[in-house]
């Protein structure tokens, strides 16, 4: 089949709404506990390459590694098939413009799927970065790996739990979905494997090498952070950080996404029945 073009894209991403939202309960927990792991994966093979990297000799280049190792997590939950948070912020509420789906079964999708999301996160940060000695802390031995990792961790935690402000964050976070939201249209484009992997490389990336704010990614970053011993974290800054990241995330994929795009191809169609 060939490549859909932006207005073939709209039709497409309704139907993907509906479909998450008419699935059972049970399955949208264990696709979103799915999707807050392999986001998780992506995170911890991202700081794995990027570690010990001195930006003094490699200047910028580890962001550019991060965020192109980070990629795996979307392509897993995307090819894979599972329910991220981030996404259905913007594929429900498109169904929602078109009349195809209820605001309450909107509500309902997203409240499973961030505890999900959450889970998932959580469970890969303890077991499989910190657990498994991936990561490790501040008393690894030197030159260690697992000490480069926790470094690596520290770097990216620092910014994101005390030391950005609340409107940092949410600006952050807004554009972080705009990009993610645009992958996820821009993966809906083919129907191949290598056209969608293609479309979602680019946008994750540069959201990651820019350092804005994923909710679900935050929530391995900074519970991985904490169960590492990272110093000047606290679990108030953890729930702070996700609260205002959510908010943001929410903002960027209804208003720039699915409101945008709803506007520009679907706004004059028929009312879907």
């Amino acid at each position: 089949m060939p490549d859909r073009t932006p207005a073939e894209i709209a039709p497409a991403a309704v139907e993907q709404g509906v479909a998450k939202a008419s699935r059972r309960w049970d399955s949208v927990v264990v696709g979103s506990f799915l999707a807050g792991a392999y986001i998780a994966f992506g995170a911890l093979v991202a700081i794995s390459v990027s570690s010990g990297m001195d930006p003094g000799l490699w200047g910028t280049l580890p962001t550019l590694f991060l965020g192109g190792a980070f990629t795996l997590g979307l392509v897993l939950v995307v090819i894979g098939g599972a329910d991220l948070l981030t996404g259905n912020m913007m594929l429900l509420p498109l169904a929602v413009l078109r009349r195809r789906l209820r605001s309450a079964a909107v509500l309902k999708n997203l409240a499973i799927v961030l505890v999900g999301n959450l889970a998932g996160a959580v469970f890969v940060a303890y077991f499989f970065a910190v657990q498994a000695g991936v990561v490790g802390d501040a008393g690894s031995p030197a030159g260690s790996l697992e000490l480069l990792a926790y470094e690596r961790l520290v770097g990216i935690t620092e910014s994101k739990g005390g030391s950005a402000g609340a409107w940092e964050v949410f600006l952050r976070a807004v554009a972080c979905n705009w990009l993610v939201c645009l992958a996820i249209w821009l993966s809906l484009a083919s129907d191949r494997i290598t056209g969608k992997i293609l479309g979602i490389f680019f946008p994750i990336m540069a959201f990651v090498a820019m350092g804005f704010d994923h909710v679900v990614a935050n929530m391995f970053f900074l519970p991985a952070a904490m169960f590492a011993g990272v110093p000047g974290l606290t679990w108030s800054d953890v729930t702070v950080n996700l609260s205002i990241a959510t908010v943001g995330n929410l903002v960027g994929g209804v208003v720039f996404v699915a409101l945008a795009y709803w506007y520009l191809y679907l706004k004059d169609e028929p009312a879907d029945a």
